[in-house]
């Protein structure tokens, strides 16, 4: 029996996966790597696999002496990705789908496809911490605060996990950029990349109006007492907490409370109304596969770059959870993912709903 790793680098053509080829293939691992294609509106190339990016992957590969494949995930982007986002907003929520693109296409289809290819292991240029505790597997915080993606790997399990290599997360950004200039890496100065890769450079509402016109409804602004304000162009265009761009002109700020998908309602109302104090959350992942006990003292975080804030966790079943704030927050949007810490340890996270 054999400990023997072969490792597939998931390759953008960015500084942050070719650091984490460079630095595997510098420790001695048996590394490849690969790119997926990914679908992008109206015959644009997508932002995170254009084919500049994909010739500077090659020659990365080239550079560090590893074998280099492309794979083509457009379809199955599209499939659970792309039309995720689009149903999504249909059904009145702000779907997160860079999410969506971790949980189905880098570790499901991608994840999939290096293992009939040989390797044992998945490497990434995410900023975060895989650490084993006896027998169980945990996401810890990145070095890097500033840069920390554990909150877009909370839907990783254990399974997972044990073949997932994040060769980054001890590292600062200033620092992985040092080790590219090291290995005269041609990504070296290379900005990051964005996110909604799929849209070019259009706006996410006219890629929305173009690929479902029904989202474009019009419908009355009330406040919460229910008067009617004026009318807004449908509510895929409105977030939650949003000040400009609604189209009202009030001697008192309005801002957006919440959307009434039923009624095709946008209610606005003064700062003072916005926040909220509890909601609750769905489709939970727990990092560890065990349904942990009510948690009196949690950190939850409800957007990517979002600050944590205390919470008390009430768990409703293994797929749901309530969440009471100890501070009311004024962003909290159903469709976007809340995720649980405990100090820097990642426990999981779900989907917030209405």
């Amino acid at each position: 029996m054999t400990n023997h790793r072969r490792i597939a680098v998931a390759m953008s053509g960015g500084v942050d996966s070719s650091v984490a080829a460079a630095l595997l293939v510098e420790r001695g691992e048996e590394v490849f790597g690969i790119m997926m294609r990914l679908w992008s509106d109206d015959g644009l190339e997508n932002r995170c696999c254009s084919s500049a990016d994909l010739a500077r992957a090659k020659q990365v590969a080239r550079q560090l002496d590893i074998p280099f494949y492309v794979l083509d995930a457009k379809k199955q982007f599209k499939d659970r990705v792309v039309d995720y986002f689009i149903d999504g907003y249909s059904n009145g929520i702000t779907p997160n789908p860079c999410i969506e693109c971790n949980r189905s296409i880098r570790w499901d289809f991608l994840f999939q496809h290096i293992q009939v290819m040989g390797a044992t292991h998945l490497a990434t240029g995410h900023y975060a911490r895989i650490n084993q505790d006896d027998s169980e597997y945990r996401i810890l915080r990145a070095a890097d605060k500033d840069k920390d993606q554990s909150y877009v790997l909370s839907i990783l399990n254990q399974e997972l996990l044990a073949k997932t290599l994040l060769p980054l997360g001890e590292y600062q950004k200033s620092e992985v950029r040092s080790v590219a200039r090291s290995f005269k890496l041609p990504i070296a100065e290379r900005p990051d990349s964005q996110d909604l890769c799929f849209i070019g450079s259009n706006d996410y509402r006219e890629f929305l109006d173009r690929h479902d016109p029904s989202l474009s409804k019009p419908g009355p602004i009330r406040n919460s007492e229910g008067t009617v304000l004026g009318e807004h162009q449908g509510l895929f265009a409105y977030t939650i907490g949003q000040r400009k761009g609604i189209g009202l002109s009030m001697p008192v700020p309005q801002f957006v409370l919440t959307k009434d998908q039923n009624t095709n309602t946008l209610i606005v109302g003064p700062k003072e109304l916005l926040g909220v104090s509890s909601f609750c959350v769905n489709k939970v992942n727990w990092v560890s596969g065990i349904r942990p006990k009510n948690l009196n003292s949690v950190n939850v975080q409800i957007r990517y770059r979002a600050k944590e804030t205390q919470a008390k966790l009430t768990i409703e079943d293994a797929n749901e959870a309530h969440v009471e704030l100890n501070a009311p927050l004024s962003d909290i949007t159903p469709g976007q993912l809340a995720v649980f810490y405990e100090g820097e340890i990642c426990l999981g996270g779900g989907i917030i709903q209405a």
